[in-house]
């Protein structure tokens, strides 16, 4: 399946459930601040991919890699509703907790590897949700957490997104919050979408509070 196809079919998915909204993780708006909100997120089961190129360029291959999977490709045989966002994350940097105010924007440094994820639907557990094929697929649970999210519209560029990435992270660091990990950038729509509809956002997990 080519990534033609591949896009095509998640729009008839997403326009084929125009009904029902297209399902994404559950959270709670736990308090709202100028320039963010605090959500806590229910766990969540992801299906993974991890993959190396530039910032804008690496996703091609990531959907490939998930849209393969949850389109039949596993050992049921079973396709999977596509969900959103979709979920992108360096591996770089997982680990670190920080509570410093950002100066400046981080520079786009293009290269690098990432960690794609799609969302699993509410109603599969680890048990039964299908098993991957292809060994780039992982499945993880990711347990509850609290979460600092920033909501943007417009274009999918890593300017774009650092310009986002770094007013998020001075306001958490103004709010005195502490962070866990990485920055994740959320892309909630399809590549056919108008860019100025787009709904993205930027997401980084806070340390909870004593």
């Amino acid at each position: 399946m080519n990534l033609k196809h591949i896009y095509i079919s998640i729009v008839l998915l997403l326009v084929g459930g125009a009904a029902m909204a297209t399902e994404e993780p559950r959270y709670e708006v736990v308090q709202k601040f100028e320039a963010f909100e605090l959500r806590r997120y229910a766990p969540q089961l992801l299906a993974e991919t991890e993959v190396a190129g530039d910032f804008d360029a690496v996703g091609n291959q990531a959907f490939r890699i998930l849209a393969d999977f949850i389109f039949g490709n596993n050992r049921q045989q079973e396709k999977i509703s596509m969900t959103a966002p979709v979920n992108q994350r360096p591996t770089a940097g997982e680990k670190i907790a920080m509570i410093a105010p950002v100066t400046q924007t981080p520079k786009a440094g293009g290269h690098g590897t990432y960690v794609f994820s799609f969302v699993m639907p509410a109603r599969y557990t680890r048990e039964t949700l299908p098993q991957p094929v292809d060994p780039r697929v992982r499945i993880r649970e990711a347990p509850a957490k609290l979460v600092a999210a920033r909501r943007y519209s417009g274009v999918w560029s890593e300017s774009r997104y650092r310009e986002q990435e770094s007013m998020l992270l001075q306001a958490v660091a103004r709010a005195r919050l502490e962070t866990v990990g990485a920055p994740v950038y959320a892309r909630y729509n399809s590549p056919f979408s108008l860019w100025f509809l787009r709904r993205n956002e930027v997401l980084v997990e806070i340390a909870r509070q004593p």
